[in-house]
Order: C-alpha cells, then sequence, then structure tokens
C-alpha cells in the first residue's frame, strides 16, 4: 500500500532531538550555536516544552542526513574510529597513549576474555535457568531462530536483553527490531535501557506518517508494537533505502496465529500478525501484503509463556517461522526429532527454575477469599442486585438470538458485581443509547427495519466476548479508552424490541434502577468497598504496598476517589489502558518509590508488562471471567525478583449467584493446590478453561445456580491440572531440568570469575585516559568522582554523554556497579561516558598507535614487535529463506600477533600488551628492528590475514560442512512432505470432481495445485543449491590494523630485578607447601600452559589456586625475592586483586638466597596497599609496607611460624 510522501522531519518526539543530538555529539550550546537559536530554545524542544518551527524541522532533518552517513559503519562503534590512512610507522608514538588505546580495544572486545562479558556490563545477576538459556543455547545457534517458552515471570526480557548484548559485542548483529504487543513497549524500552544500556526508540504510527523512522540515527535499536507494525507502518520498512535488521524479537508470540484445517491442509488460516511475521522470514505468500519486505531477517526469536493453546496447528505454525523449509508442513514438524528441538527451543515452568543453591526461585502464594453480604432492606444493595437480575432476565431472554443475548448479560453481570458506580454508569449509557433509537423512530430518521438491520450487524461485528478472546496486553490503546470499553458500549446499544413504547418502558425501569444505585452510591456506605477497607487495615499487613485490580476503569475512578477520601490523598497511583506508556511508567514509578504511592489502583491493562515484584500483596476487586486473566495478574507480583510470600485477596459477594460461583470455583483452585502440594493450578488456570466459557457458567447460574456449580466443579478439577502437566512434558519434552545443571554452571561461573574486566581494567582506563586528555578526576576513584577540564574545552566531548543523565547524577560517577542511574553513573563499556571517553581516546591517539610506540618487557631477553588488528568473517547470506545472498557479518574478532626479529609470527592476544610499560630512555633509533618495521609489518599482515581465514573463516565454514548432509535431508523431508499434501489433495480435488461429475467446478483449483507444485519443486532445487555452496560465501574480510608496538627487553637495574626466574620458582614451591600442610588443594597456574589447562588466561593474575577444607577458595599470586628488595606488582595482578578482594592473597617470600626464607601472607592487598595507588604496569611495593599490611600469623623473622628451610621447601616440588 503506498505512503504519503514523507514530510519533513519526524522530531515530533522530544526524544528524537535529545537523541540526535547525542549522536553527534554535541552539547546544547554547540547545537544551539549550528542552528543559532538560543541554548535555552533547545532545552525547551528535549524537555517538550515547546516544538521546533518548520525551518528548525529542516535544519534537524539536515543534520540527521549527514549523522546517518557518518554511522554506517557496521560492527562495533569503536570500529568507526580506525585511521583509513595510517601513518608512518616510526615508533616514535606516545607510549601512554598507545597503552590507553589497546586498554579502549581490549574492553570493547571484553567477551573474547570473559565469555559472559554482556553480564559483566549489565545491571543483573542471571539466575541459572537464564544463564543456560543465553549462553548453552540462544548464543551458540548461528543463525538464532529460536523460541524461549519458559513460564511467565521468568525473565525472558532480560535473556533478550543479554543475548542482544553478547550479540552486538561480537559483531554478529547491529540492528534490532522488537515487537512486543502495544501494552508492553514501555516495560520494554524501560528493561533494555535501566539493565542493558540498551538505547531502544519507541516508533510510533505518527512518526512513520511523517517519515521512515528505521532509517537514519536512533533506527539500529527499534521497538514498535505489533498493531503499529501491521499498518501502514510496514510499508517504510520496504523502501529501498531501509537497511535490514538482523534480529526481530517478537514478544508474545503465540499471538502470531496460524491454523490448518485436516480437510484443506494446503489453505491454512492465518492471522494479520502470523502473516506479517511471515514477512520477516521471508516465506510470506506471493499475495500477501507483507510479502514486498524485500529481506529476511537473518535473526529470529519468539517468545511466550504460552506455546501450545491446546491445539497442535498453531504450535506446529509457530516453528515454521523459525525455519520455513524445515518445518514446511505438521508432518514435518512432527518428525522432526524430539531430542533435537532443544536446538531451537526451551521451556522452563516456574518449579523447574531454582537459584544456585538449587532453592526454589519462586515463593509460595497465598489466595484468601474474602466474601461479603450484600446490604438488605428494599433500598438496599441485594434488592438493587435482584431487581436488576431480573431486569436482564426479562429483557435479554426475549432475544432471537442466543449469543448476542449472553454477551449482553455477561457486560451488565461484570458491572452490577463490580461496583454501584460501574452499575449505575452503564446504566445511563444504555438509558441514552435507548433513547437515540426512541428520537430517531420517533422523528422518521430510522424505520423499525433499518433499527432491525442494525442490530444484524451489531450481532455480527461482535460474535464472541472481548473479554475472553483477548488478553490485558490487548486492553492498553494509550488513546484515553480502553479496547473493551468500546465493546461494552457497542453491546450496550443491542435492543430487544424496535416498538417505541416498549423501549420507552424499558427506559423507565432503567432509569428507576439507576436512581437507586445513585443512592446507594450516596449513602457512602457499599459493602465491598467496606470489606476492603477491612482487608487494607488489617493490622497485620497495613503498611505494605497494595496493587488492586479491578476490569472496569469506572470501579477504577471509584476506588481512587474512596481511598483519597480515607486520608490517602497523593498515596493512590493508577493505570488504566487508556494512559499512554509514559504516564503508565510515571505511576508504577510512583507506586514503586518507597516514599511513593501505596495503592496502585488498575485494570487489567497494568496485567501485562508492568513488573511489580517490589510489592507481595494484591487485591481482586473483581474476579476476571477470563481465567487467564487471573493468571495475568498474579504474574505482575509472582514473578522473578520476589523475595517474599505473596498474598492475594478475593472479594467475593456470597450473597449473589455469580459471587457463590466464583466462590466455588477459588475454593476449588485452593484445594486443588493443597492436594497437589503445588502451585501449578494457578499457572495453568486458563489452560483448564481452553475448550469452556466461565461466562456461560456465570449467564447460566442466573437460570440454574446448581447446575452452573456442578459445571465448574467438573472443570476445574485435580486430574486436569495433572493432564495439562503431562501433556506439556510430552509437547515440550525434557528442556528445562535446571536442577541438574546446577553442578556445572556453579563451575563455569568460579572459573568466569577469575576472567572479569571489571570494575579494575575500566578504572585504570578511566584515570590512564583522564590524565592523557587533561581531566582531572575529583573525588574517590574507588567510589564516587567526577570529573573536571584541567583546561579549557578538555570536557567537551564527554558532555553530550553527560548531558543524558540528570544533573544530579553527572558528579556522582562510578566504576563500581550501581543499582539504578539514580545512586549515579556506573560508567562501564557500552555507557554513554565510557564510550564517549574511549571514542576520544582513539580519535586523539590512534594515529600515535599506527605510528607505532616502544614498550618494555622485563620477561625478555631479545626485542620483538607485538601488532594489533581487528578481522571481520561475512558470509552472503544463509537465513533460511534468504533467495538473494547479501552480505551479512558473522564476527568481529580482535587479533594480535608476536612477531620475532626473523619474521616469525605467532597468535597471541592483546592481554600481554597491557603488562608492558613505557621507558623514557630507549630511542627507536637504538633499537635495530625499529629500523625493518615496513617490511615486518606487511610480514604480519599477511599472517593475520591468513590467519583469519584459516582459523576465524574455516571455523565457521567446518560448522556448515558439519551440518550440511542432516540439512540437507530435512530440509528435502520438509519440501517433500508439502509436495505429497499438494498430490494428495490435487487426488482428492479430482475423485471428488468425477464422483460429483462436476470436472469444470474443480478444473480451476486442480490448475492451482499443479502451480503450487511447481513452485514448491523449484524451491526445492533453490534451497538445496544454495545449502551446498553456503559455505563457500563465508570468507574473512581485509584484517585492520590497530595498533604496533616494538617490544624490548628490560635496559635497567630496576627493570631487570622485576623477574628472576628461578627465585620465582623457589617462592611459589614456598607458597604450595604452606598451603599443603594445612590440607588444602593448591594448584598450580604460574605458568601459561599451566594456566591455560586450569580454564584460564595465559596470565591470569596469579600463581596458584588453591581450595580450601570448608570450601573457601583462593587465588595466590606469589613474589619472591633473594633480599628484602622491593616487590612489584604488575597490571594483571593489580586487576585480579582489584576484582576479587578478600579472595586474593598476596605471598611474599623474603630471603630466598637465604638458609631461612621467610614467608609474608596478605589477605585483599587491593585494599590495604594497592587501593589508592597511581595505576600503572607495574606496582612498587617496599618490604616494610608489606609487613605492615600482613596477616597477624606473621611472626618476626627467625620464628619458626614463618621459617622455612631450604630442604623442607625442595620437598614440595617432588610431591613428598
Amino acid at each position: 500500500m503506498p505512503i504519503p510522501r514523507p514530510q519533513p522531519l519526524p522530531f515530533t518526539n522530544p526524544g528524537d532531538i535529545r537523541r540526535l543530538r547525542t549522536t553527534l555529539a554535541l552539547t546544547q550550546e554547540q547545537l544551539a550555536e549550528q542552528m543559532q537559536v538560543t541554548p535555552l530554545t533547545i532545552g525547551r524542544w528535549e524537555s517538550g516544552q515547546s516544538k521546533p518551527r518548520l525551518i528548525y524541522l529542516k535544519q534537524l532533518r539536515e543534520l540527521e542526513a549527514e549523522a546517518a552517513a557518518a554511522s554506517a559503519a557496521h560492527g562495533p562503534q569503536l570500529t568507526q574510529q580506525v585511521d583509513a590512512a595510517p601513518p608512518q610507522l616510526d615508533f616514535a608514538g606516545d607510549p601512554k597513549g598507545v597503552s590507553a588505546v589497546a586498554e579502549a580495544w581490549h574492553l570493547a572486545y571484553g567477551h573474547q576474555f570473559n565469555p559472559t562479558f554482556a553480564s559483566e556490563i549489565s545491571r543483573i545477576d542471571p539466575l541459572p535457568h537464564q544463564r543456560i538459556a543465553v549462553y548453552e543455547h540462544m548464543l551458540r545457534q548461528d543463525p538464532l531462530r529460536f523460541l524461549l517458552a519458559d513460564d511467565a515471570g521468568a525473565g525472558k526480557t532480560i535473556m533478550t536483553g543479554l543475548t542482544v548484548r553478547e550479540m552486538l559485542l561480537r559483531g554478529r548483529i547491529r540492528r534490532v527490531l522488537v515487537v512486543p504487543p502495544a501494552g508492553l513497549v514501555g516495560n520494554w524500552q524501560r528493561e533494555l535501557q535501566t539493565l542493558f544500556r540498551l538505547s531502544f526508540r519507541i516508533v510510533t504510527g505518527a512518526e512513520a506518517r511523517a517519515s521512515n523512522p528505521f532509517r537514519g540515527p536512533g533506527s539500529d535499536l527499534a521497538i514498535v508494537s505489533i498493531n503499529t507494525l501491521a499498518g501502514l507502518t510496514f510499508a517504510r520498512l520496504c523502501e529501498p533505502d531501509t537497511p535490514p535488521y538482523d534480529l526481530v524479537v517478537f514478544d508474545e508470540a503465540h499471538k502470531l496465529s496460524a491454523s490448518t484445517n485436516q480437510r484443506r491442509p494446503n489453505a491454512p488460516h492465518k492471522s494479520q500478525r502470523y502473516q506479517l511475521a511471515e514477512g520477516f522470514t521471508g516465506c510470506a505468500a506471493p499475495s500477501s501484503e507483507y510479502a514486498a519486505l524485500p529481506w529476511a531477517c537473518r535473526h529470529l526469536l519468539l517468545l511466550t509463556a504460552t506455546p501450545h493453546m491446546g491445539y497442535d496447528s498453531p504450535y506446529h505454525h509457530l516453528w515454521r517461522l523459525l525455519d520455513p523449509h524445515v518445518f514446511a508442513t505438521g508432518e514435518a514438524f512432527r518428525r522432526f526429532p524430539e531430542r533435537e528441538r532443544s536446538r531451537h527451543f526451551l521451556r522452563r515452568t516456574k518449579e523447574e527454575m531454582v537459584d544456585l543453591q538449587g532453592k526454589p526461585l519462586y515463593p509460595p502464594r497465598e489466595c484468601s477469599t474474602f466474601g461479603y453480604e450484600l446490604s438488605q432492606g428494599p433500598n438496599g444493595e441485594q434488592a438493587l442486585y435482584d431487581d436488576t437480575t431480573q431486569y436482564l432476565l426479562n429483557a435479554y431472554s426475549a432475544m432471537d438470538n442466543e449469543g448476542a443475548m449472553r454477551l449482553a448479560l455477561g457486560v451488565f453481570q461484570r458491572r452490577l458485581a463490580s461496583s454501584s458506580f460501574a452499575l449505575s454508569r452503564s446504566l445511563e449509557r444504555r438509558i441514552d443509547k435507548l433513547r437515540e433509537s426512541v428520537r430517531q423512530l420517533a422523528s422518521g430518521e430510522l424505520t423499525p427495519h433499518d433499527l432491525q438491520q442494525r442490530q444484524r450487524q451489531l450481532r455480527r461485528r461482535h460474535t464472541d466476548d472481548y473479554f475472553e478472546q483477548h488478553t490485558a496486553d490487548e486492553d492498553g490503546s494509550g488513546a484515553g479508552s480502553e479496547a473493551n470499553e468500546d465493546y461494552e458500549t457497542a453491546i450496550l446499544g443491542a435492543i430487544v424490541t424496535v416498538s417505541v413504547e416498549a423501549l420507552e418502558q424499558e427506559i423507565k425501569t432503567l432509569t428507576r434502577l439507576n436512581q437507586r444505585a445513585r443512592a446507594i452510591l450516596d449513602s457512602g456506605s457499599e459493602s465491598k468497598f467496606e470489606k476492603l477497607r477491612q482487608v487494607l487495615e488489617d493490622p497485620s499487613h497495613a503498611s505494605e504496598k497494595w496493587i488492586i485490580f479491578t476490569e472496569h476503569r469506572d470501579t477504577m475512578d471509584y476506588l481512587v476517589r474512596r481511598l483519597e477520601g480515607l486520608g490517602h490523598t497523593g498515596e493512590v497511583a493508577q493505570i488504566h489502558g487508556g494512559m499512554a506508556w509514559p504516564e503508565r511508567e510515571e505511576q508504577v514509578e510512583a507506586f514503586r518509590r518507597q516514599d511513593g504511592a501505596r495503592y496502585l489502583v488498575a485494570t487489567d491493562a497494568a496485567g501485562e508488562g508492568i513488573n511489580l515484584q517490589f510489592c507481595a500483596y494484591m487485591a481482586n476487586y473483581d474476579i476476571p471471567w477470563n481465567p487467564a486473566r487471573l493468571e495475568q495478574r498474579m504474574g505482575r507480583i509472582h514473578r522473578y525478583g520476589q523475595s517474599r510470600k505473596v498474598h492475594i485477596a478475593n472479594l467475593v459477594a456470597t450473597s449473589t449467584r455469580e459471587g457463590r460461583v466464583l466462590e466455588v470455583l477459588l475454593d476449588k483452585l485452593d484445594t486443588i493446590r493443597e492436594e497437589l502440594k503445588s502451585d501449578k493450578v494457578f499457572d495453568v488456570i486458563g489452560r483448564m478453561f481452553e475448550n469452556a466459557s466461565l461466562r456461560d457458567v456465570m449467564v447460566e447460574a442466573l437460570k440454574d445456580e446448581d447446575a452452573a456449580k456442578a459445571r465448574l466443579n467438573r472443570l476445574a478439577a485435580k486430574e486436569t491440572v495433572t493432564a495439562i502437566s503431562d501433556q506439556e512434558a510430552a509437547t515440550y519434552g525434557n528442556t528445562g531440568d535446571v536442577a541438574s545443571r546446577l553442578t556445572g554452571v556453579r563451575s563455569e561461573m568460579d572459573r568466569e570469575r577469575y576472567l572479569q574486566l571489571l570494575p579494575a581494567q575500566v578504572r585504570r582506563f578511566v584515570r590512564h585516559s583522564a590524565a592523557l586528555l587533561d581531566i582531572d578526576i575529583r573525588g574517590d576513584i574507588n567510589d564516587v568522582f567526577s570529573l573536571a577540564p584541567l583546561r579549557p574545552g578538555a570536557l567537551d566531548p564527554l558532555l553530550p554523554a553527560l548531558a543524558t543523565y540528570p544533573a544530579t547524577s553527572r558528579n556522582r560517577l562510578s566504576t563500581q556497579r550501581t543499582s539504578t542511574e539514580a545512586n549515579g553513573v556506573w560508567v562501564h563499556p557500552g555507557e554513554p561516558v565510557f564510550e564517549a571517553l574511549a571514542h576520544e581516546v582513539i580519535r586523539r591517539f590512534g594515529a600515535d598507535a599506527l605510528r607505532g610506540t616502544i614498550l618494555v618487557d622485563p620477561r625478555a631477553n631479545d626485542a620483538y614487535m607485538l601488532h594489533v588488528a581487528l578481522a571481520s568473517v561475512e558470509t552472503a547470506g544463509d537465513s533460511p529463506t534468504q533467495a538473494i545472498p547479501t552480505q551479512q557479518i558473522l564476527e568481529h574478532r580482535l587479533l594480535a600477533v608476536r612477531q620475532q626479529a626473523d619474521g616469525t609470527c605467532e597468535a597471541t592476544d592483546i592481554e600481554p600488551l597491557l603488562l608492558l610499560h613505557g621507558s623514557r630512555r630507549v630511542a627507536p633509533g637504538s633499537v635495530p628492528l625499529a629500523s625493518r618495521g615496513v617490511g615486518l609489518k606487511a610480514g604480519a599482515g599477511e599472517f593475520l590475514q591468513q590467519h583469519a581465514d584459516a582459523n576465524l573463516a574455516e571455523e565457521h565454514r567446518n560448522s556448515l560442512r558439519l551440518e550440511l548432509p542432516e540439512r540437507r535431508r530435512r530440509v528435502a523431508a520438509g519440501f517433500d512432505l508439502q509436495l505429497a499434501e499438494l498430490t494428495q489433495s490435487r487426488r482428492n480435488l479430482r475423485r471428488r470432481a468425477v464422483n460429483e461429475d462436476r470436472a469444470e467446478a474443480h478444473a480451476a483449483s486442480i490448475e492451482a495445485i499443479k502451480e503450487a507444485q511447481q513452485a514448491v519443486r523449484t524451491k526445492r532445487a533453490q534451497a538445496l543449491a544454495n545449502l551446498v555452496v553456503g559455505h563457500e560465501h563465508i570468507g574473512a574480510r581485509d584484517v585492520r590494523f590497530l595498533a604496533h608496538v616494538l617490544v624490548v627487553p628490560a635496559t635497567t637495574e630496576d627493570d631487570v630485578a622485576q623477574y628472576d626466574e628461578s627465585v620465582e620458582e623457589f617462592a611459589v614451591r614456598v607458597a604450595t607447601e604452606w598451603e599443603r600442610q594445612r590440607g588444602h588443594d593448591v594448584r598450580d597456574v604460574s605458568k601459561p600452559v599451566l594456566a591455560r589447562d586450569a580454564g584460564l588466561p595465559d596470565y591470569p593474575g596469579f600463581d596458584l589456586q588453591a581450595r580450601l577444607s570448608d570450601g573457601g577458595r583462593r587465588a595466590i599470586e606469589v613474589k619472591g625475592r633473594s633480599g628484602t628488595d622491593a616487590i612489584q606488582m604488575e597490571w594483571n595482578e593489580w586487576r585480579q586483586a582489584c576484582n576479587l578482594g578478600e579472595e586474593y592473597w598476596l605471598y611474599v617470600v623474603l630471603d630466598c638466597a637465604t638458609p631461612s626464607p621467610q614467608l609474608i601472607r596478605i589477605q585483599d592487598p587491593f585494599r590495604k596497599l594497592l587501593a589508592k595507588r597511581q595505576e600503572t604496569s607495574t606496582y612498587s611495593i617496599s618490604a616494610k609496607l608489606l609487613i605492615a599490611a600482613a596477616e597477624t600469623d606473621w611472626q618476626e623473622p627467625g620464628s619458626q611460624a614463618t621459617m622455612y628451610t631450604r630442604r623442607t621447601v625442595a620437598t614440595v616440588g617432588s610431591g613428598q
């Protein structure tokens, strides 16, 4: 569908202007100067106080276009800083600047040194099931085509964010599109920003109408609701200059519904949402409006807590999106081996999710039913209920359409049970509808026939109960009203008769009922609210925060007024589906604050996408008739992160038919919970009523309450819950066993602790960079600090990044992880201040790094060279449905090579470079190797290019080759089964044509099937051909150098004294003996080969790993000195001391050359000796300081406690 020509600029959202300014790295003052306006004007635009005029919108568009051109580089952001024209290699670059450049690249590619680096730089501590999903399943799959189906509240947003962050780090993706329901867009943006510092932009329909929001600055990471995307907005993705999205995420993926009728297997019914998803996977039917998308996403992630809704066909169709060729038909899916499904699928129930100690992750739930009696008397609530019920039975039983009658009864029953105010508002709306019909009939504007025709149209349009067919996340329109309100308003217009007299009589009845409802309201005494007040004011939980759910906005407004009337003004937050998501966020934040609202009154629009695990108390003022909504409500507080027992209060009117039926249901659920000794029943309430309607039970209760109760007892049975569990186990397989993996997970986390780069690496980088850029660090860099310029303009490159934070946070920087941004700015890779600092270092000293510098290695005997480079592996597109190959990045990798004087090259990593230090005493001309730098660089370049292709690219090629035979078989089988279905359909049509003697009637259908068969054969041949040559399209891009270093041996006495191999080995034996004498298990990791065997990097920063008898751990760095000279701690040792804290020990053996060496032991040397020191590549510490910091078991030299004879130590190495 064509879209109107784009209008100048979509900068209607204040965040767009701020985002553009940040992209351009400009302060408000700098942007104001460039646009010739005042900084105050820029501030007003960004705060939404005013909007730019057309002339300024045009300027912003031009700036946006310039920024888009500048940001075209693919991969990690720092790749944009590589100098295209390297300077002459003369090794005269600034050593400190080159070291800082190396540190920047090291942190940018931290995942190469810690495989769970994204966990380090995120505000999360992944739980076992989350780690397993991300690091054992999703990241191992390339391309990622995955269905994550954990129970609600498991943290699927967190797992998605962690996966996205890891894939961005690796360069596997650059552009990500998240597609959730409309009510969840704000939650996605908030959590990705808060937890992962991923700045996703929310795309609105208004933006898409004005311009293309999927290209230009801020478009790489985007969130758009599925309803917005399914409309005209999709056409923007189809425009020729819109870059493809690498990863597309569909939340609530079960809403992508499609099903196949066995009688017509070739004509499945597909919802508009499903067809939209087909467009992204490249398998949309040619006739579909979504087939216009010229690209298919390489990576696809589907998220849902209910992948199987009781029917096999929709479940298969979800799998088909993952791989349309392999899962082409239901039979192909059924034949796919269950053990292989875990490559694409993972589901864990709440019962299977545990913490690292194996304890259940979710606390228990306690559901209590609080019954109340309606007030009696001729003007009481009971009389109003009875008379309204009688009116409903009399008025709607005369309807000729039973379905329409039940819908209308359902609306009134719900609102009657909700509150007198909701009932009154419904009566008023119906009176208005009937009066309008009377007016139209009396004036001749409508004839009775016209009115009957209108009623038929209404019944055709509303055949299903909105509350049953839609879940809570679909209630939110953000446009001032809830979607269910439109349904209720329409249903209230249903009429039974077209007689003016009868309509007027009904108006009189309704008016009398409304007057009585108003009288009850005016009395200020409603039994239901009084029961709620008693519950809230119970002394056992009177100080707790409560979320109070109702189905109706009218009742929500009533509750807010009543609660405020009790003295809680300013303590009541509210959420409804008519709120735009920013307003919802404000209300949630008011409720979250300790000094904020005590109560959150909400409609079911808050039942999805709003995480309230800080609250443990919930009241259901209305019990929803759609059990799935009850599930969703509980999921707001009973979810990952909830640390307390959850209390749920259900209010039920025991003197009404509906209330007594609901009481039976709630009591039955509690009985099942006790019998099964599990909360599982609360998680499958929706499944229990899949093939039955609770609304029908309620309507039935109006006529026969006992029959309704009996029916409910049959539906809500223990056997039903058990059957659902058994069906899930059979459908999903055993993919969710978290407990059996705990030992392995704990072991991996132990190892990863020694691979962490933060906070030490960032602390060092910030201090080095600040000094180089003339920036002063004020405060304590180990705690909270701020940055200030030492010269005019020094801080300017960082100001736009700082401006993204509240003013109160900009002077509260920290290299330690903070819980929230409100507590200060946590400086780390991926965070704006850090990224601005790294970019400025690369900009200022990148040329120095390519020019080369000279550094000293105390361990070296001869000079050598170190080269650092960036390699990329790419492929010509291997999406399951990609017909036309397109270049796609598979991986970015930071490489380093050590090159000897004879040109021999050996692959290494960048970390050894960080252990080296500069020396002013060495001039380039004094090192013969320097004169051969250009030639050696060329040789290193050839080695790196060969290494990138023969090792990195070959890994990817081999992976495809190994999978090729099985993948060919499965793809061929998928197409063959598709052809078999078409052949059978063709036979059936021919048979029907013969039997019915209607050959001509079926001729067109038979011909269409023949064409479909030919199309499938063509696709089969093409897909198999692409598979065979897929590995041939993988190769390494040209390697780009980042830095060159000429490394020379130590030339000064101080440098030489740093390392004496024989003394160090003796000291290691002394430390090992001391540990073993105390029953500790000791592992030597002091040599690169020993460290690698332990799963550590070559230079882990300590020499020994000790496991204590009580299960404790020690990482022990050992230093030996012949006498009592000072020791030197190197950078990697300093880093581990900083990161490991009390687990890190420094063992110093003095007087190693004497008959009685002395052992000094220091726990947490970073805190005691290193924290206040200026970062360098080495840290010198005197014997006096060591003795002062030693543990209390250290004694003066000569005592038995610390004395070791050489004979004693000699036995250590032999294992005696």
